[in-house]
């Protein structure tokens, strides 16, 4: 652990992996830390996700040729992106903005912004997690990505051409290959893509609430409550105020909020952020009667499954119907029908069930930033799919902005002023 000076105070605004990882990297640089958020820490996407640090994915979500493909997939209630129409008129600008910028020439440049910032995932994760006592929860066996045939394959021609542009290891197997690595997948599966860089977590609430044990070690505060308003002095103090009445002072504040960041961001620099909840869905098998040794993509339908200590979790897909709809566990019985066409053995009874919110931007790239007003507030939010991954690094990059240091990769590309 570096030697500590003393900073000042600092707010971080929400007890997610992000929150948690920025508020690690802010206590080590020598500030006195306080987390808040008005649920348990890491209790929500952070410890019910796929578990991946899918450091290959750098891949933005629209790309040429969706707009054609969205279509079919909204009036498919159970596809792989579903919208509840009641939320349409909520959503439409942020869809607009996600397919516009889906066009050929943002692809490549998000795509090299998304890589530079993985680059270093494991370099700064595995550290915090050698201290945290779980570093043996990550398991090094890379991920297979599994299509029908060849021929399917070719839909991801330009996600795979992206990938190998930006130096991630891919390697094509032919069926037999396949099967020798995960003998239990239907044999109708007889092309695949292995990357070996990528890496899993058998249990990620373990992996993050290991976390949150280890800042309160280090001294950090975690406080339940619900921000409702900040309120800044001219001497740059903010006073964060909460909804029993409370306050906190703060010379720096974090918002890394997630999905909930977006009214702060239009409080504090009246920026209207494109960000919005993907909601995600997965069942976690104790007893699949199958077994994986690494995270499956099964590409064609948009679901993955993924070993785990307490059994086999299936999960993906999009849903967009806000913050406060109740979950449509149907979704999670979609996942499971289409994971049986491809794991024939497998058993569905005994699941349990999860939703939640994936805070994504509308081209895919989180915030990672100073604000334009305040030069003592710093954004972290909006990392999607890619939480886990790349929460350590961002905890870095915000440790670096808040001590006045130059970052350590170009962050411009996250800019919150960039919507």
């Amino acid at each position: 652990m570096s030697e500590r000076r003393d900073h000042g105070r600092v707010v971080v605004v929400g007890a997610g992996i992000i929150g948690i990882c920025c508020a690690l990297f802010l206590r080590r640089r020598g500030f006195a830390v306080t987390v808040v958020d008005p649920e348990a820490p890491c209790s929500q996407t952070s410890s019910g996700n796929a578990g991946g640090f899918a450091v290959t994915e750098v891949m933005p979500m629209s790309a040429p040729g969706l707009i054609w493909r969205v279509p079919g997939w909204l009036f498919d209630p159970l596809g792989p992106l579903a919208v509840r129409w009641r939320y349409l008129p909520q959503l439409l600008p942020w869809l607009v903005r996600f397919i516009g910028s889906g066009s050929a020439a943002n692809i490549q440049p998000r795509a090299r912004a998304l890589a530079a910032l993985m680059t270093s995932t494991f370099d700064d994760f595995m550290p915090l997690l050698q201290a945290a006592g779980v570093a043996d929860s990550v398991i090094s066996a890379g991920a297979l990505t599994v299509y029908r045939d060849r021929a399917a394959s070719r839909a991801d021609a330009l996600e795979w051409q992206t990938k190998r542009a930006c130096g991630i290891r891919c390697e094509e197997l032919d069926g037999a290959d396949v099967h020798d690595l995960e003998p239990d997948l239907s044999p109708d599966l007889r092309f695949g893509v292995f990357t070996p860089d990528w890496r899993h977590t058998l249990d990620p609430h373990r992996l993050a609430t290991a976390l949150v044990d280890l800042l309160q070690r280090e001294g950090g505060a975690v406080r339940r409550g619900r921000v409702t308003i900040v309120e800044s002095d001219h001497g740059g103090t903010h006073s964060v105020r909460l909804q029993d009445g409370s306050a906190l002072l703060a010379d720096r504040l974090v918002v890394a909020a997630g999905a909930w960041s977006r009214p702060f961001a239009r409080q504090l620099d009246n920026l209207n952020v494109a960000l919005e909840s993907e909601r995600g869905y997965n069942t976690t098998l104790p007893t699949p009667g199958v077994q994986l040794r690494r995270e499956v993509i099964f590409a064609e339908r948009k679901f993955v499954a993924t070993p785990m200590a307490m059994g086999l979790r299936i999960g993906g897909a999009a849903e967009f119907a806000g913050l406060t709809a109740p979950p449509n566990y149907k979704r999670c019985a979609a996942l499971l029908n289409l994971a049986r066409t491809y794991l024939p053995a497998l058993r569905t009874e005994g699941g349990s069930q999860w939703m939640g919110h994936r805070p994504s931007t509308s081209d895919s790239l989180p915030v990672i930033s100073r604000s334009p007003r305040h030069a003592n507030v710093f954004y972290a939010f909006g990392h999607g799919h890619l939480g886990l991954t790349q929460a350590a690094t961002t905890g870095r990059l915000i440790a670096e902005l808040a001590c006045g240091d130059t970052p350590s990769i170009d962050i411009e590309p996250f800019n919150v002023t960039r919507f």
